[in-house]
């Protein structure tokens, strides 16, 4: 028996004496983050799989269920573990509360780890057994888990105006109207990028995201601000609060945000707004039994936070300059490598790539961790490049890679499939018709009012004309120095009726993956810009701001219409024509060979 399998015996062993008939483990933290701190990697520990996804596990059954883009992972990482894969995003899903209610239509016990569960999620279960009880068992994993990592605790910045162009002072005074249109006396945000956001602060609590792992209550008079930050840990951190208080945010210890929430009602708030969404069980809990009236909805910080306003639209273009800058240099050097037959892994490729992001001011690390992927390991949307024994990248075939960079002035996130050589006629056809997707989404004109699962077909048409298709979105918003993927618009077939508004910035990334032969996406980012007005209403378009050439060695031309071909020159001239000046003569003279007209 496998070690994962025997860490489910003893969660069952664990069960049984406690009475539980189902246990769900959850792959998010207090604050319902898609990516999270090592001490929230509980599906990891438990299972061996690190992608994202959730636990089930019964006395008889132990289940994952996730989406599309980890299906082939989970498929390598479960066996042995008595872990079945249950799919979701695809026809056929059951999902959890509905799968937990077929195996239990009479009465039954489900723990759940409140700190690590959503109230929108246990509600979801709730109502689908309604004669269940929920059982909230706060860090249900840790009396097995004996050197479970403890909640981080890292330096934090403050971000000025000149970044922001905006003060924390103006966007708390917008929440707080917010508040009263509402007829609330306060709101709870749990949401880690929404609290960073409001307060123009920063940090490095999760990996990736440069975030403060806290809770915010804002009330007509008081900004109380509960973050694991005991003392000033450094001089950045002291400073950032001493700057803070100046401007009256209080600041408490992160766990005494439940004592608080409990003695509201006795300090005079009568009815207190929060995001079901974002809160966890256990506080939700608290808020339930604190005598206050709690009004349930979407945050307002995420509509507002993605629309970007003028300084970070420019700080997004100079990131986007300055990562195009690397990338470049990055395809230079790796063609160079491979012309002179020296050995590069795809370790090695990521490293590289690294190095010449890290040289650029104000790089603040990677945006997510870089999927360097050759061949049939970029069938795998999310493969993670192993440190020893990565593939050898060799002079034919397709290299994907899918990375970005955190700057103090912007975020980016962009993915090339770079042909090193010969390709055969799958690859190449498989390879355009991703281009022609990306290129149609590209460019868009579409009204005022328009939600991204409206035009996402757009994408997906020239590759079900051909009878294929991709299992995941094809577009997520993306913060500004904030985390990579953002809401609350996104482009993708499912519902979503958020508007595509002028200033959001989403992914434009379709693609193709075939297992064991290859996987190939193009992704850019792109701003929502107005596009005019006339009698049938105003008008929306993308500008995309991402600058790396894209590779036409690998393109079957005639797959492309004209005005397709148009496009594809147009971009990468002028990613020529703005990066070539800032470039050394040799990799200038390589970008202008790379970037012309087909």
């Amino acid at each position: 028996m496998n070690i994962y399998a025997q860490r489910i015996e003893a969660l069952r062993a664990l069960m049984a004496q406690k009475g539980w008939d189902a246990v769900l483990v959850s792959g998010s933290d207090s604050h319902s983050s898609e990516y999270v701190a090592p001490r929230w990697h509980q599906p990891r520990w438990l299972t061996g799989y690190d992608g994202e996804g959730e636990i089930v596990v019964t006395a008889d059954h132990a289940g994952l269920w996730t989406d599309t883009r980890y299906f082939i992972q989970a498929e390598k990482q479960l066996p042995g573990t008595g872990v079945s894969l249950h799919k979701t995003r695809v026809p056929e899903q059951v999902l959890i509360p509905q799968w937990l209610g077929s195996q239990f239509p009479v009465s039954a016990v489900i723990a759940v780890d409140g700190l690590a569960s959503s109230k929108a999620e246990v509600d979801a279960i709730s109502a689908a057994m309604s004669d269940a009880r929920i059982v909230n068992e706060p860090d249900l994993l840790s009396s097995l888990w004996t050197d479970r990592p403890d909640i981080p605790c890292t330096p934090i910045i403050t971000l000025g105006t000149d970044i922001t162009g905006e003060s924390r002072a103006e966007r708390i005074e917008w929440l707080r109207d917010f508040i009263a249109e509402k007829g609330c006396d306060a709101i709870l945000l749990t949401a880690l990028d929404e609290i960073a956001w409001l307060l123009n602060v920063r940090g490095a609590d999760v990996e990736y995201n440069p975030v403060v792992i806290s809770y915010l209550l804002v009330s007509a008079d008081e900004l109380c601000w509960y973050v694991r930050k005991k003392g000033a840990v450094d001089d950045e951190t002291a400073a950032s609060f001493d700057e803070l208080r100046a401007e009256g945010v209080e600041i408490y210890a992160y766990d005494d945000v439940v004592p608080a929430l409990s003695s509201l009602a006795f300090e005079g708030v009568r009815s207190i707004y929060t995001d079901p969404a974002t809160l966890n069980y256990s506080l939700g809990n608290v808020l339930d039994l604190s005598g206050m009236n709690v009004v349930y909805g979407r945050s307002p910080v995420s509509l507002r936070k993605a629309v970007k306003n003028a300084a970070e639209i420019e700080g997004m273009r100079e990131a986007h300059i300055e990562d195009g800058l690397a990338m470049e240099k990055f395809l230079y050097w790796l063609q160079g490598q491979l012309e002179m037959d020296s050995p590069v892994s795809e370790w090695d490729a990521s490293c590289k790539l690294h190095e010449l992001r890290a040289e650029i001011p104000g790089f603040r690390g990677e945006s997510f961790e870089t999927i360097s992927a050759y061949q049939e390991n970029a069938a795998l949307p999310h493969y993670i490049t192993p440190e020893q024994d990565s593939a050898r990248l060799e002079p034919h075939g397709l290299y994907l890679n899918d990375s970005g960079g955190q700057y103090l002035f912007g975020t980016t996130d962009i993915t090339r499939t770079i042909p090193l050589g010969p390709c055969n006629e799958l690859e190449k056809e498989d390879y355009t018709l991703v281009l022609k997707g990306h290129i149609g989404l590209a460019r868009a004109v579409f009204p005022k009012g328009t939600s991204g699962c409206q035009i996402d077909i757009l994408a997906r048409d020239p590759l079900w004309k051909n009878k294929r298709n991709f299992g995941h979105g094809t577009g997520h918003g993306v913060g500004f120095f904030l985390n990579v993927h953002e809401g609350p618009q996104d482009i993708r077939q499912n519902f979503n009726s958020t508007p595509l508004l002028p200033g959001m910035i989403s992914s434009n990334e379709p693609g193709i993956y075939r297992e064991g032969r290859h996987g190939i996406r193009h992704e850019n980012l792109v701003l929502c810009v107005e596009d005019g007005s006339n009698d049938f209403g105003t008008w929306l378009r993308f500008e995309t701001l991402t600058l790396c050439h894209f590779d036409t060695s690998a393109i079957k031309k005639n797959l492309l219409s004209q005005d397709e071909i148009d496009w594809l020159n147009a971009y990468n001239a002028h990613v020529y024509e703005t990066l070539s000046p800032r470039l050394s003569p040799e990799v200038a003279k390589w970008l202008k060979y790379k970037t012309q007209a087909i």
